[in-house]
């Protein structure tokens, strides 16, 4: 075979492989889409059953939502397998558009050294790592959750301080925006992963995102839980500004302007709080 030949022929190859690589990719993206739009119907279902459910008014002119406690006979156990659950299915509608990016990251840097097939099961298994990261936040946010729910129904005063506290977390989550932590954690989240295209390596990279998230994202999720998790428009706008913060090409800038928003809607509370509106 000529040298002509042979160049012709390891050129079609590489095209071949390009054109391959291009159709999985397109495939993963269009699943991730699917899993999106199921994520975010069972999520808007559950909170329109949760809003059915009503709240319990409490001293300082607020409402606890029924999401922190055992109802309607139910369990403990019940309860949290509930809770996280929902936990599971929202995040998986706030944080996807955000992973997708940071896969196909991954899924670049790995996808000349493997096959599609193995391609799809080390994403399978930092998407795996990533879930047991934000699994185990949503049973330590429910643990804590239901010690404070049973702290403010026991002492109303208690209860009452409720509404100035959650300005001050509001306010605190904005000014994180600002830190250099913040910054750090962000830059994790945006960085093209550079490792082994082995399970294990994979199995870890998935846990490392999951953590970077979490703590990159624990401002606005803290928000999100203060000031109501069931509202679909606070949800709607958090995701938007994860979101935003991850993909803008000045992904700091942005997270200093969701910061300052943050600022002041803390301060609106806090005002509203203190006048006791």
């Amino acid at each position: 075979m000529s040298p002509l030949v042979r160049a012709a022929c390891a050129s079609g190859q590489h095209l071949a492989k390009r054109r391959a690589a291009g159709s999985s990719e397109h495939v993963f993206v269009g699943i991730c889409a699917l899993l999106f739009v199921a994520s975010v119907a069972a999520t808007l279902a559950h909170n329109a059953s949760m809003s059915a459910m009503g709240a319990l008014p409490m001293p300082g002119r607020w409402s606890m939502s029924t999401l922190w406690m055992p109802t309607c006979g139910r369990s403990w156990a019940r309860a949290a397998a509930s809770f996280i659950g929902m936990w599971i299915v929202m995040m998986t509608a706030m944080m996807l558009p955000s992973l997708v990016s940071m896969l196909l990251r991954y899924r670049d840097a790995v996808g000349s050294r493997v096959t599609a097939g193995r391609r799809s099961l080390l994403t399978m298994l930092v998407s795996g790592g990533y879930a047991v990261v934000w699994t185990a936040l949503g049973a330590a946010v429910f643990a804590l959750g239901a010690s404070l729910t049973a702290l403010e129904l026991r002492w109303p005063a208690l209860a009452r301080s409720v509404p100035l506290a959650a300005s001050g977390v509001v306010l605190l989550a904005g000014a994180l925006q600002f830190s250099t932590w913040k910054a750090r954690r962000l830059a994790c989240c945006r960085a093209t992963p550079s490792l082994a295209a082995d399970a294990a390596s994979a199995w870890r990279y998935g846990l490392r995102i999951g953590i970077d998230c979490a703590g990159c994202c624990a401002g606005l999720t803290a928000i999100l839980l203060v000031v109501g998790m069931m509202d679909w428009r606070l949800m709607a706008a958090v995701t938007a500004a994860i979101t935003a913060e991850r993909l803008a090409p000045d992904g700091a800038r942005v997270a200093r302007v969701i910061g300052a928003v943050a600022v002041g809607g803390g301060g609106l509370l806090l005002l509203k709080a203190v006048s006791g509106g």
